[in-house]
């Protein structure tokens, strides 16, 4: 989960726009937003991902020079492809033994008759190979596809940057060993296949929906990059429950985003929130896909986390939530799809339904969780479970701890505020 950038360019004395910020600026926007797009693309040429990620990385260096002295270019997308695909075709040139440095992605195999929507679904499929372990596919296609740096790969997995950058570059490695082709699998290998591309575009939102560090609480532009891949997803896979949940839960959590913060850009708690801001085409959409989803037995962990969202939005208030409902979905959640998070959601959700002290009697089966030790919606939770049990000290304590591992500008002011008023 990553921070957004600042935005804006400063103006100088007397009101001159200062050129160089606007143009580092536009390019820190292009890296946001077109990084996978390029990458993608760029890799299409050189069946080399490490390749790629050089010449995209030099193309963004020149775009720096270039758009200083002849301006910011209507595409900034198309620009840095063919800066990147040029340097590319200029380092294969040079090589005298081309064949034999492409092992990487070098499968001549045609490709499947289906069209591709987006060369990033190209991407995602090459590094969601079986060959890889689930998370080494998920990380990697996180670092190529988006960009995220290490660093905030391991925040999006709770494993510190060592352990991730040495699982990327194992990922690398047993990629280029594999001689994984740069193409969408045939038809009778895409089901064994969609389980990780769906864990990579569910990581993809939930980095943009809460960013782990910066100034912004949400990262649009990761936000709205993991619902155009949902629904890409959505259109080369219209038959599969998985995907039907995944695009279901995004549309039914991100319909909530314009109430998340108030105009001072502050955190607004889905109690606090004014549901006359949600978005009601998308929580429309987002049923009907539950609804489709769920008629799978058992039911994909991406249809049971949209059920959850779909409670919440179907309150017509806070206080008319189905806390029960939430609990029990959250049981069959982690009967088949347990994990440390749900864990803790349910946790909360038993605060809710049961009383403060049934969530913290929950919440404390969980301090052995070695994946929540340094997870700061640990400490939230307590400290709004104490709170609400008249424990002020315990509280503060525990926001306090809360805001040791909260990165993220918005929440931590939240958090500050909440160690105040205690």
């Amino acid at each position: 989960m990553t921070g957004s950038d600042s935005r804006g360019a400063g103006p100088r004395k007397g009101g001159a726009p200062d050129r160089p910020t606007a143009v580092a600026d536009a390019v820190a926007d292009a890296h946001r937003r077109e990084w996978g797009f390029v990458l993608a693309a760029t890799a299409r040429v050189t069946r080399d991902l490490d390749l790629a990620e050089e010449c995209v990385q030099d193309a963004y260096a020149k775009a720096l020079v270039a758009w200083a002295a002849s301006g910011v270019p209507d595409r900034p997308a198309a620009w840095l492809t063919t800066a990147a695909r040029n340097r590319a075709v200029d380092v294969l040139r040079r090589e005298a033994t081309l064949r034999s440095r492409l092992p990487l992605l070098a499968d001549e195999a045609p490709e499947p008759e289906h069209e591709i929507p987006d060369e990033r679904l190209r991407l995602i499929f090459t590094c969601c190979h079986p060959a890889l372990a689930l998370e080494a596919q998920v990380a990697l296609t996180l670092r190529l596809l988006c960009g995220l740096t290490t660093a905030e790969v391991a925040r999006a997995f709770l494993v510190s940057e060592p352990t991730m950058a040495a699982r990327i570059t194992r990922a690398k490695k047993k990629i280029a060993g594999a001689n994984i082709p740069y193409r969408v699998p045939d038809s009778e290998d895409l089901p064994h296949r969609v389980e990780a591309v769906l864990t990579v575009v569910d990581l993809v939102f939930t980095t943009g929906h809460t960013a782990p560090s910066g100034a912004d609480l949400v990262r649009t532009d990761l936000a709205d990059r993991a619902l155009d891949l949902a629904r890409m997803l959505r259109a080369l896979l219209p038959g599969d429950a998985g995907v039907a949940g995944l695009l279901a839960n995004i549309l039914l959590t991100d319909a909530r985003r314009a109430a998340r913060v108030d105009a001072a850009g502050r955190l607004v708690l889905l109690k606090d929130q004014d549901r006359g801001l949600w978005d009601r085409e998308a929580i429309t959409q987002g049923r009907a896909l539950v609804r489709e989803a769920l008629r799978r037995r058992p039911p994909t962990r991406f249809a049971l986390m949209a059920a959850i969202a779909a409670v919440h939005d179907e309150a017509p208030s806070w206080e008319d939530t189905d806390w029960r409902e939430i609990v029990g979905l959250y049981e069959v959640l982690l009967r088949h799809h347990p994990s440390p998070i749900a864990a803790l959601n349910r946790a909360v959700a038993v605060s809710f339904a049961e009383g403060a002290d049934a969530g913290l009697a929950a919440l404390d089966g969980l301090v052995l969780e070695p994946q929540l030790a340094s997870y700061g919606y640990v400490g939230a939770a307590r400290g709004d479970m104490l709170a609400r049990l008249g424990r002020r000290d315990e509280a503060r304590a525990a926001y306090q701890e809360a805001l040791l591992f909260t990165e993220n500008e918005v929440e931590r002011e939240f958090l500050a505020a909440r160690v105040a008023e205690l």
